[in-house]
């Protein structure tokens, strides 16, 4: 079974996220909306799939990050999130939550091993299964 694919996302905190923004827009090209940005690719193995791997600033005080004291979370996009969850449970890693479901594809989060918090995102009509 496939797991990780890629990378789908890097969410860091600042202490002021439109300034980060506006920073990154006039030094690096990365023009943002209120979320980050969106960069787009194709799939390797998929052609026809476009892809995005989202940048975003967020605040420092965020608790999206929670139980993490990490100062970013790495999104990683996954294949089969059910099956992989099932295969994270019998190897007694720590989920945090329930999966979730939105129209852009499903959602879970994780606890590695020095207790950073990992998001997990297959996103929506992506799956093998």
């Amino acid at each position: 079974m496939k797991k990780v694919t890629g990378i789908g996302g890097v969410f860091f905190k600042s202490k002021n996220p439109a300034k980060s923004k506006e920073w990154y827009e006039i030094n690096l090209g990365i023009k943002s909306d209120k979320y980050g940005h969106s960069f787009k690719w194709r799939d390797q193995e998929y052609q026809s799939t476009e892809c995005i791997t989202q940048w975003s600033p967020m605040a420092e005080d965020t608790d999206y990050y929670h139980p993490s004291k990490s100062e970013f979370m790495i999104n990683y996009r996954v294949d089969n999130l059910e099956a992989l969850l099932l295969e994270l449970k019998r190897n007694k890693v720590k989920i945090i939550g329930e999966m979730q479901e939105f129209d852009y594809g499903k959602f879970a989060w994780v606890i590695d091993p020095d207790g950073r918090k990992v998001e997990l995102w297959e996103p929506k009509g992506e799956s093998t299964l």
